[in-house]
């Protein structure tokens, strides 16, 4: 990668003809195998799921669901957010994250919160820089990663205001 040389990085939505990348990204980033509901979760929000390029190489994806409140209001649960390893550092996770965030901020979008391992204080750094919080701790939420424990990150979210003329 030359110095001084800008990349851009390139989001794309997630659709069935390239469901398989997002497939090979969570393969090659994360240590559970999702089953076809997250994918299901993944295509239905929309939007909030996107695959990022560096170039035309996938080098990683952000994927949310979308819950709806009975007041009608809507969170979004980031169900992973992941950037392979030689392409962290390029701002691929920010852009991918930011994206989620405007899209929350132009909707009726309450909160926005995710799951993260205890330990996985790069993660846990990563979205404090972003306003998120720890919440809550979960004791025995993994089934397969020592420990098994996660902490629940949490931003509320601020809409922004139309402008009235």
């Amino acid at each position: 990668m030359g110095a001084g040389r800008e990349v851009a990085i390139s989001l794309d939505g997630v659709r069935d003809k390239n469901m398989m990348q997002l497939k090979k990204i969570n393969t090659a980033i994360f240590p559970v195998r999702y089953n076809d509901k997250y994918y299901t979760d993944a295509i239905a929000s929309g939007d909030f799921t996107r695959l990022a390029y560096y170039s035309d190489i996938c080098v990683g994806s952000i994927a949310c669901r979308l819950e709806k409140k009975e007041s009608g209001a809507v969170r979004v649960y980031i169900m992973t957010l992941g950037v392979l390893a030689p392409y962290r550092g390029l701002g691929t996770g920010t852009k991918l994250l930011n994206h989620v965030l405007d899209l929350c901020a132009k909707q009726n979008v309450i909160d926005i919160y995710l799951h993260v391992h205890t330990i996985n204080e790069e993660a846990i750094n990563f979205y404090k820089k972003f306003g998120f919080e720890v919440t809550d701790k979960i004791s025995n939420y993994y089934t397969n990663i020592t420990p098994p424990d996660c902490f629940v990150l949490t931003k509320v979210i601020t809409q922004t205001k139309k402008q009235t003329v």
